[in-house]
């Protein structure tokens, strides 16, 4: 198992890798996220860890810098949960949904892969292959994924009818001011 490979923040704003003893840039973070190294930014003086903050500017950058993948009405939504009693659901909703994604797109690969293999190549496909398979499989993929979308909105629909029915049934003995039509 590789040791986490430890990128220090100083604070004229420098990035320093001490794996490869050099300065790198916010681009050789994201080169690191895309290779699945595992690495954590500290403040050279205080040892915070800012690695968050630092891929929050990484999806900064994306989000500017091209086509966005979040839209205007999703990213409000995401900041009215901030100090909601459900902000720390959403995070766990969102992390399950995002893992939910990386398997279903591993397993189309795989499957890609197999198809290839049963046609009798050994290789990947490349580039023109890969996008005629999804162009093939793209309503296929769409199809998936609005039935999950579906099916986790009714589950946390459900789930929040749960909360909602276990709440009254806990807060049921308690009196409230008001509550009870008098002052």
């Amino acid at each position: 198992m590789a040791e986490t490979r430890l990128i220090k923040k100083y604070p004229n704003r420098r990035l320093y890798d001490t794996q490869t003893s050099s300065y790198i840039t916010i681009t050789d973070v994201k080169q690191l996220v895309l290779a699945q190294e595992d690495f954590k930014v500290a403040d050279a003086k205080s040892g915070e860890d800012l690695t968050r903050s630092i891929l929050l500017q990484i999806i900064l950058e994306e989000e500017a810098g091209g086509k966005p993948m979040f839209s205007s009405a999703v990213l409000s939504h995401i900041i009215r949960f901030y100090g909601h009693a459900m902000q720390g659901m959403m995070g766990m909703y969102l992390e399950k949904n995002v893992q939910a994604f990386l398997e279903i797109q591993e397993r189309v690969a795989e499957q890609s892969k197999a198809l290839f293999a049963a046609n009798g190549k050994q290789a990947a496909p490349n580039a023109d292959a890969w996008a005629q398979f999804m162009n093939f499989q793209g309503p296929m993929m769409q199809g998936m994924m609005t039935n999950y979308i579906e099916q986790s909105k009714n589950m946390f629909l459900k789930m929040q009818e749960q909360f909602q029915s276990q709440a009254k049934t806990m807060m049921g003995g308690f009196q409230f001011p008001g509550g009870d039509g008098k002052k």
